[in-house]
């Protein structure tokens, strides 16, 4: 099966894609496209997946760039490949060749370009860090390799949506303390249950901080097993682990 590459308009004609769990050469629980070195699947088969992509996307294995995810606000601007990878969320560069990789299983993958500048981004971003501003710190990172914010435009990738985002009492309470206004991004759920809208967090974030354009491709990673990797979907089933997603953009 070939892999499967999500694109988006905003992000054209920039070489990108949210790869969805097809195509790739695990097994069992981790079956397809599992990218994510920190999971227990077989080595051999998360190199041989990761490959694959940067096949597709173009580069050199030691191009395709990813991080050591730490639920952070923290950016790193790349100028040349690593193999010890940094403790962060989100990476920037101007240089062409390399592609910036983002591993997710219903956090917000987001990518970024400015086109003007020959500028890009993407980030690793799930409440925490959207909250801590791990989105416009990446506007932060870009403007300083010379984009403009206002002709940033960004695109979020496969994500768990709110119909399967349950949380409790305590998470509604931590984000209206920081924000009232917040309320807007929860629905009621069963009993003391909220339904919390990940991606539209996302997309508040960003236009707030004052970008261009952005959306969200409105794919659900825990509605679509047969697509997507779901940690909280893997959850709910008690598997032991879980497949990591790969979004990826490259100048």
């Amino acid at each position: 099966m070939s892999l499967e590459r999500l694109t988006s308009h905003l992000l054209e004609p920039v070489p990108h894609g949210f790869f969805s769990r097809r195509g790739g050469a695990s097994s069992g629980i981790f079956e397809g496209l599992n990218c994510g070195p920190g999971s227990s699947d077989q080595a051999e088969a998360v190199a041989m997946n990761r490959a694959r992509v940067a096949s597709d996307m173009g580069v050199g294995d030691s191009e395709l760039l990813t991080l050591h995810q730490v639920h952070s606000a923290d950016v790193v601007t790349v100028n040349q490949p690593f193999t010890d990878r940094p403790r962060a969320d989100a990476m920037v560069t101007a240089t062409p060749g390399l592609a910036l990789g983002i591993l997710t299983a219903d956090c917000m993958p987001v990518l970024f370009v400015d086109p003007k500048a020959r500028v890009i981004g993407a980030a690793h971003a799930g409440w925490r860090g959207a909250l801590a501003g791990i989105l416009e710190n990446v506007l932060d990172g870009m403007e300083a390799l010379g984009a403009s914010r206002c002709d940033i435009s960004a695109a979020i990738g496969p994500s768990i949506s709110q119909r399967a985002y349950e949380v409790g009492p305590e998470f509604f309470e931590d984000l209206l303390q920081d924000d009232p206004g917040h309320s807007r991004f929860f629905a009621g759920g069963t009993g003391d249950r909220m339904m919390f809208d990940l991606p539209s967090f996302g997309l508040h974030r960003l236009r707030a901080a004052g970008i261009a354009q952005a959306h969200w491709t409105g794919h659900c990673t825990y509605s679509e097993p047969e697509r997507f990797f779901s940690y909280r979907r893997s959850t709910h089933r008690n598997e032991a682990d879980y497949g990591r997603l790969i979004s990826v953009i490259r100048l």
